[in-house]
């Protein structure tokens, strides 16, 4: 018996799950059932040339000019970089800077969108499957522009590049969806299932790994029915499917593996480090869609919802799409308080409204005026510890965030450990805003380090 095989006899008997966790309301019924729309396009979008950890990419057009849908506006700016591409037929009006949801801005390109534009997009240089290289299909992937759509937005293929040291025996496809409200994954398993797997040939092939596992939890029962169905006609493919337990944060990587795998990601190493390379199931569909085309990305699913949406549902959106043009097309009920990019656990907040859609927008969730809510002093109940998936003290990292002891929260209680799932603050019954408090901890060490 393989090694392989004896993990996969003990796993069995295992239950698919992990340490910890919460199970707070799912808010998915408003929109698991309603087919991906394509949205229009707005007068104007406003194009980030940074959409992606690393480096922005470098603008290769210039004011004045025109652009047709899928032409590139900006090339790779070395291995840490992608391309980006125009979303729509335009004039390019500015070279700007342009905002984020963060308040930060970066460069980018405001396009006069061309009032005939169509959703038609012209083929490039096609990566056949059949005869491309790993490094091929690398480079490939990079020439799409592609990036990890589960919100990280890491360029995919730096992720799967695999060093000459690490060995990977499971290429990991991620598609629990665990957020509340979103079902942007859900509605591409079950309408993109034959890019999802030929997104996946071309994982298999380009990292070399001996099998797929595809993740999906059991609100999905029927997108995984129909993976089955479409992988039935495949059996030479070494690619199970595995039905998960509901619970949050089950979609973060390093608990998905510890589900599926039994796998612990020590603190401070990644996936890679455990023999496994994960991809969000989204990735894998814009992989399979794009590259046997030689296309670029320059549209994505996201779930429009939340209690102040008048017209919820999935929807394939051009990137550099504005959110107030977002809003206003799909409506909204009275006063809005909250807008969160990504879902309200692990999204954030937005802070300007004419901040556009990106490549990592997996959700518009909009929530109408509620009352304020208080904040009062940490009880020491120790629900934080009991609901962290991490194992961390969410509490004593609380008290020396309030101390800016940020020093000793990285070296001391594993701050950098956190990947800000949101489940300490949601279970807090003081209301601290423990996660913003961990994110203002870290820009301020990253700031400390880039001095």
């Amino acid at each position: 018996m393989s090694a392989h095989q004896r993990e996969s006899s003990t796993l069995r008997f295992l239950p698919l799950t992990f340490r910890h966790g919460i199970h707070p309301p799912e808010h998915k019924d408003d929109t698991k059932a309603l087919p991906i729309q394509q949205f229009p396009f707005a007068p104007v979008l406003a194009v980030p040339f940074l959409q992606h950890v690393g480096k922005p990419a470098k603008a290769v057009v210039c004011e004045g000019q025109e652009v047709v849908r899928g032409q590139v506006l900006a090339e790779a700016d070395g291995a840490m970089s992608v391309p980006v591409h125009a979303p729509v037929s335009a004039v390019v009006k500015q070279l700007t800077l342009i905002p984020l949801v963060d308040g930060s801005k970066v460069p980018g390109a405001v396009l006069q969108a061309d009032a005939g534009s169509t959703q038609e997009v012209a083929d490039g240089e096609p990566c056949p499957l059949d005869k491309a290289t790993p490094q091929e299909i690398l480079r490939a992937i990079q020439r799409a522009g592609v990036v990890g759509l589960g919100g990280a937005a890491f360029p995919s293929h730096v992720k799967l590049t695999i060093p000459p040291d690490k060995t990977i025996d499971t290429l990991l496809i991620n598609g629990a969806e665990c957020e509340p409200y979103l079902t942007t994954d859900h509605r591409v398993m079950l309408e993109q299932t034959a890019d999802i797997v030929t997104g996946i040939r071309y994982l298999l092939k380009a990292t070399g790994a001996p099998r797929a596992i595809i993740g999906i939890e059991a609100n999905k029962r029927d997108a995984a029915d129909a993976l089955r169905d479409v992988l039935g006609a495949s059996p030479e493919l070494p690619v199970a499917i595995e039905v998960l337990p509901v619970k949050y944060p089950q979609g973060a990587e390093k608990m998905l593996i510890k589900s599926l795998l039994k796998r612990e990601v020590p603190a401070g190493a990644h996936s890679i480090d455990v023999g496994v390379v994960g991809v969000n199931v989204a990735t894998a569909a814009e992989i399979g869609r794009l590259l046997p085309h030689g296309r670029g990305m320059q549209e994505r699913v996201v779930t429009i919802g939340g209690p102040a949406i008048k017209r919820k549902g999935n929807y394939r959106i051009p990137v550099g799409t504005p959110l107030r043009f977002v809003l206003e097309y799909v409506g909204v009920t009275g006063e809005i308080d909250e807008v969160f990019l990504g879902g309200p656990m692990m999204g954030h907040a937005v802070g300007d409204l004419d901040a556009p859609i990106v490549k990592g927008t997996s959700g518009v969730i909009a929530f109408p005026k509620r009352a304020t809510v208080a904040v009062y002093p940490c009880i020491h109940c120790g629900r934080c510890v009991e609901g962290c998936p991490v194992l961390l003290n969410p509490s004593r990292l609380g008290q020396l965030a309030a101390a800016q002891a940020y020093e000793k929260m990285r070296d001391e209680f594993y701050l950098l450990d956190c990947f800000e799932c949101g489940v300490c603050s949601y279970v807090c019954p003081s209301h601290i805003p423990l996660v913003q408090q961990f994110r203002v901890a870290k820009r301020a060490l990253k700031k400390e380090k880039a001095v």
